[in-house]
């Protein structure tokens, strides 16, 4: 079976999946990756508006990457390339701003942003978006919300008449089936992709990945440094080795990458409670298409359970 949504129809994707955009993780590698999976790709904003350029250059203009930033740190001469140049633009951490959307379809890209409750869902669809990522808790990374994805995304539904991307704990196909039957129109993932082969992450921090479950991440303000008051879902031995090291409770919110050194089990080790699903390190392209047979298949069984004549 095929699963077609509005946001496949939206985008031209093969599946109803997009990669999370993840500061700096989300590279071009990454994000081509994932869309010539069928996805849709996603990069950063927040590196600046010369460095996204240099990453939008490296993106196949037919494939579908869109780019993610972040409100308090917003570059609009990064959002008006982006819109030019990318079919999706998608704003997180900031009330919804019919200025920012309107400078978005002027670029001629689509306008996204990533809300954590109802209200700011409805705000979001006044200032003029066309499509709400629903991010639950259970996200990694910031998190805006404070109640779990599926309540509130049955919460989002009866507010708003917008294709609806769900985000947030979701890391195997029958997590991404079950947003589905619930009525999200796509899901967004970020942990598992973490550990793509493409990725550039630190090995210990791939590694403390596969080696963790849901009940090893935790929702701190620690990493805040330069950004308080903004909590995030980090593993909790991140935590627990930052606090050993003495000194400053907030450190730095920069994830280890390959070119880390020093103390990196104590760095920002952003994980979601999808995380107990990394189990190794795969192609982008190996997650895509496990992640949507097995919801292909749990939605296939739910279709034949929900015919079947039941007990005689």
């Amino acid at each position: 079976m095929t699963i077609t949504t509005r946001f496949t129809e939206m985008f031209g994707c093969r599946h109803p999946l997009q990669l999370a955009g993840m500061g700096g993780l989300a590279t071009p590698d990454l994000a081509v990756a994932v869309a010539r999976a069928g996805g849709m790709g996603m990069l950063s904003g927040a590196t600046g508006a010369e460095a996204l350029a240099m990453q939008l250059d490296a993106v196949p203009r037919d494939l579908a990457v869109g780019v993610n930033f972040l409100v308090p740190f917003l570059d609009r001469t990064a959002l008006e390339d982006a819109a030019a140049r990318s079919p999706l633009v998608e704003l997180f951490w900031g009330a919804p701003d019919p200025e920012v959307v309107a400078t978005v379809h002027e670029g001629g890209a689509r306008a996204g942003w990533q809300i954590g409750s109802a209200d700011e869902a409805r705000a979001a669809h006044e200032a003029g978006c066309d499509l709400i990522v629903v991010q639950g808790v259970e996200a990694g990374g910031h998190v805006r919300g404070t109640v779990g994805l599926l309540p509130l995304l049955d919460e989002v539904r009866a507010a708003v008449d917008l294709p609806l991307v769900a985000a947030g704990g979701i890391g195997t196909g029958r997590a991404m089936a079950a947003a589905l039957v619930a009525g999200a129109h796509a899901v967004r993932i970020g942990t598992r992709f973490m550990a793509a082969s493409e990725s550039t992450a630190h090995a210990m921090y791939i590694e403390a990945l596969i080696r963790s479950g849901a009940d090893d991440t935790v929702l701190t303000t620690a990493f805040g440094e330069g950004w308080p008051d903004a909590p995030h879902r980090v593993l909790r031995s991140a935590v627990d080795a930052g606090r050993a090291l003495g000194g400053s409770q907030s450190w730095s919110p920069m994830w280890p990458s390959t070119a880390s050194e020093g103390a990196v089990e104590a760095q920002a080790l952003y994980a979601g409670q999808s995380v107990g699903s990394v189990r190794s390190r795969q192609s982008a392209a190996q997650i895509v298409t496990e992640l949507v047979s097995d919801a292909e298949e749990a939605i296939r069984q739910v279709s034949d359970d929900s015919c079947g004549e039941g007990p005689g």
